[in-house]
Parts: structure tokens; C-alpha cells; sequence
């Protein structure tokens, strides 16, 4: 019989650290093999990244992407909770829209730009459609598989007791999902992140942090290519460990005590 040990919080924030001092000592160890045009070291680029940070166009770019993700993301937890739920009191729907998802999500993101393209026009909207298209599916399929597990004599007992379905997936399914509710809110995120910078950097609309990055690139300013790519690593955790992990303790907290 194994037990299971949790992490404690330093321990993982020691973890978080060592993590990111590897990875640094990576890249600096590139720079010092590379010409300085080729692979910049980690101390110009946090001087840049630092200079960037109180210019006007990064945080345009910034707010532009910040925007189009919360938009994109937003809607995606909407639609996939409320199908992954309804998919838990119609079981042939649940059937249905699992099948789809299954094939669907098998297409990558960025290949539904040149669609949207066409269809939207250049603009926020296909951006922000592609966001939520790439988030919803581990959304909607963490709910459905959640609901799945739900045992069936409480199901039983709440509909004997008189529960309507709205009543039944308010009191019996949202309860019980809610943990991976909360982990498929996260998956969805780090898919929504990459689908976004991936679209900025294709479509070229606007200001976003992929758009500065691809015109980094255009322009072999090297500096700009890893400030850009500094920024986005280091913002994509922050919003999970600020936002996502407080919201996880706070709903889950009876599993960290």
C-alpha cells in the first residue's frame, strides 16, 4: 500500500527557482559558444527587456495580447464548462461533442488562422476565435470526463429528493468536478497562451508580444528576438501562479491543509 507524499510550498518554490537558474545558465552557456549576433547573453537582454518595459509600444503590445487572451480564454471556460456540464444530464450530447472534440483538437491552432482569415477579415476577432477554439477543447473535456465520474447513487438520491437538471449539475455535478474543472482551466491556458502568440506572429495585426517578436526576427535584431521571448516566458507563469494557482488553493483549499 503506497501513500503519497505533497510537496511542500517551498519546496516547490525552490523547485520554481532551480528550474529557472538552469535554464538561464543554458542560454548563457549558448551566448558564451555563439557570436554575440547570434545568441545575445542573459545580461543585455534583461537590460533591454528592462528599457522595453517602460516604453509605450511594449506595453501596447502587452495590453494588445493581454486583451486578446482574456477575450479568447474567457470564452472558451464559458462554452466548454457549460457544454461539459450539459453533456452531464444528456448523455448522447456528451457522446457527440466528446467524438468532435477528439478530432478536432487534432487539427493545430495555427491552422485555423487562414480560415478565420477569410471569413473575419484581418482584425481582433479571428485572433480571439483561434484563442478560444485552441482552449476550449481541454476545457469542455475535463468537465465531460469529470461528470463521468460522478457516482451514480448521488445522482439517484438528489433526483429522488425532486432535483431538476438545472438543480442536479448546480448541487451534485458542479461540486464534484470542480478539481479538474480547475486543472483543465489551466491546460486550456497554457494552450490559449501559445495559440495567441502563434497567431500574432502569423497575422502580423496590431500590437502584441508575438507581432514585436516576428518583427524582431524580420529585422535579425537578435536582442529584440530574446527580449521578446524573455517577456513571454516570464508572463504566460506569472498569470498561472498569480491567478490560476490562487484560485486552485482557494477552491480546492481542503486539499492543502
Amino acid at each position: 500500500m503506497s501513500t503519497k507524499t505533497r510537496i511542500s510550498g517551498n519546496s516547490k518554490k525552490l523547485a520554481f527557482v532551480l528550474a529557472v537558474v538552469f535554464i538561464l545558465l543554458g542560454w548563457q552557456a549558448a551566448a558564451w559558444s555563439l557570436p554575440d549576433f547570434l545568441m545575445p547573453d542573459v545580461h543585455t537582454v534583461m537590460i533591454r527587456l528592462w528599457n522595453e518595459m517602460q516604453s509605450e509600444n511594449f506595453r501596447a503590445a502587452l495590453w494588445g495580447s493581454l486583451f486578446r487572451l482574456g477575450s479568447g480564454y474567457g470564452s472558451a471556460m464559458l462554452f466548454g464548462v457549460g457544454f461539459g456540464l450539459v453533456g452531464a444530464i444528456l448523455f448522447f450530447f456528451r457522446e457527440v461533442l466528446k467524438s468532435a472534440i477528439i478530432i478536432l483538437q487534432s487539427i493545430p491552432s495555427i491552422a485555423w488562422v487562414p480560415l478565420f482569415l477569410i471569413l473575419m477579415g484581418f482584425g481582433n476577432t479571428p485572433i480571439i476565435v483561434v484563442v478560444a477554439i485552441s482552449a476550449f477543447f481541454p476545457a469542455a473535456l475535463s468537465v465531460m470526463n469529470a461528470t463521468e465520474s460522478v457516482q451514480q447513487v448521488h445522482v439517484s438520491a438528489a433526483r429522488v429528493m425532486g432535483a431538476s437538471h438545472w438543480e442536479l449539475v448546480k448541487r451534485v455535478y458542479l461540486p464534484a468536478v470542480m478539481p479538474e474543472l480547475i486543472t483543465g482551466a489551466q491546460l486550456a491556458f497554457g494552450n490559449a497562451w501559445r495559440a495567441l502568440i502563434s497567431c500574432e506572429m502569423l497575422i502580423g495585426f496590431g500590437k502584441g508580444l508575438g507581432r514585436s517578436l516576428s518583427y524582431s526576427g524580420e529585422t535579425a535584431d537578435m536582442v529584440g528576438v530574446m527580449t521578446n521571448i524573455l517577456a513571454i516566458a516570464i508572463i504566460a507563469p506569472l498569470i498561472d501562479q498569480l491567478l490560476l494557482e490562487r484560485l486552485k488553493h482557494r477552491v480546492l483549499r481542503y486539499q492543502y491543509v
